[in-house]
């Protein structure tokens, strides 16, 4: 719910990919926000076409809504909107109509997304990132980690141009750079743990860089060693899915809860909510959204010592707890630890803890407040 305050800023939001996290951004922050939005966005499809074809598609539509006397006080848009080249397909009397400050937030970045081999990379868009960031007033990133990953991803790639190459770009975007996490829905208590062995959670899209096999191999330890436990695998599937899916499904198919893609909110809501510990292995995370999501629903989190981790669980007095060294050994060992506990009739799991309140600040109550203030000071600049 919004503030009951008069709306103060008038944002425009264009969003070039408005569907999955992108589209829960906005609405999330829109919702809750005493500032006045108006969302352009174009449906989740072909995410390349939509980097190279957006800003020329916007730019029709806001010439269309300034022809109808639509004003705005700020632009707000993500890392998908190649925002150079937006403005300068805008007749100078539609650039004022946008306001006096334009605003970039990054997501992901074409640079450091991981890809199978570093030749399938197009760095065409990963200049695109570099000279929306240099177009923006303020470069706001989802996590810490993200924005130093970016900045040094681009200075090894200037750095490896021919001639020409433009350094000193690296720090004007540092400057302008702000961290601005997302925010998740607020959820109710947990109730009492259900009876049954060790529910453990791996909630990730189904790709290489989050490391399934060494989940899987965790697991595999996990068995030998004797303990009873469940296991819930879910999140998106593409059409070159790893084949260590389909060869856990049929090694741990008497241990398995949950399969896949979550038909509903409700039923990826209910996962959370089953699940005891939520596990992370991944080797590449912007931010992750999912496990703050498991976290805030109760669950123990084991994740590994690196990426954006150490800074969602910084608030946490003993952050140690939830990280391991990132090896499918050390992995199984916390899992084995956390089964003894469990038999030992310590009730810990799925009671509110530290956990939830390590992640509170994320709950979009607080993310809302943070970031409309944000839009304040940048407004008022």
């Amino acid at each position: 719910m919004a503030r009951e305050s008069e709306a103060r800023v008038k944002v425009l939001a264009l969003e070039p990919y408005h569907g999955g996290s992108h589209k829960a951004f906005l609405d999330g922050w829109s919702s809750r926000s005493a500032h006045q939005w108006t969302i352009l966005g174009l449906p989740p499809y072909k995410w390349k076409w939509r980097m190279r074809h957006a800003a020329v598609t916007f730019a029709r539509q806001v010439e269309e809504l300034v022809a109808a006397g639509r004003r705005w006080d700020v632009l707000f848009c993500s890392d998908m909107l190649n925002l150079a080249e937006f403005v300068g397909l805008l007749p100078a009397e539609v650039r004022s109509a946008l306001g006096s400050r334009r605003i970039v937030y990054f997501h992901e970045n074409q640079l450091t997304y991981p890809v199978r081999q570093e030749n399938e990379r197009d760095y065409q868009f990963a200049f695109t990132n570099l000279t929306s960031a240099l177009a923006a007033d303020e470069v706001w990133f989802n996590s810490a980690f993200h924005r130093d990953a970016l900045l040094e991803a681009a200075t090894d790639l200037l750095r490896r141009m021919p001639d020409h190459q433009p350094l000193e770009i690296i720090e004007a975007i540092r400057r302008r750079s702000q961290v601005h996490w997302p925010g998740i829905a607020e959820r109710p208590p947990r109730g009492a743990r259900r009876p049954g062995p060790l529910r453990i959670l791996w909630a990730a899209r189904w790709e290489h860089d989050k490391n399934p096999e060494a989940f899987f191999e965790a697991l595999g330890q996990l068995e030998t060693r004797g303990r009873d436990f469940r296991v819930s695998v879910i999140g998106e599937q593409f059409r070159d899915t790893p084949p260590v899916f389909d060869q856990a499904r049929l090694r741990f198919a008497d241990r398995i809860d949950r399969w896949g893609h979550q038909p509903s909110r409700a039923e990826y809501d209910a996962a959370l909510a089953e699940a005891d510990v939520i596990v992370s292995t991944a080797n590449h995370e912007f931010f992750g959204i999912s496990v703050v999501e498991a976290i805030a629903a109760g669950a123990f989190p084991l994740l590994p010592r690196r990426l954006s981790y150490p800074e969602l669980l910084a608030d946490d007095p003993r952050p140690d707890d939830f990280l391991y060294e990132g090896t499918a050994g050390q992995l199984a060992g916390r899992l084995d630890a956390l089964c003894q506990r469990l038999a030992d009739g310590d009730l810990w799991l799925g009671q509110p803890g530290r956990g939830v309140l390590a992640v509170a600040r994320f709950g979009w109550g607080r993310a809302a407040l943070r970031m409309d203030d944000a839009l304040d000071m940048s407004w008022k600049r």
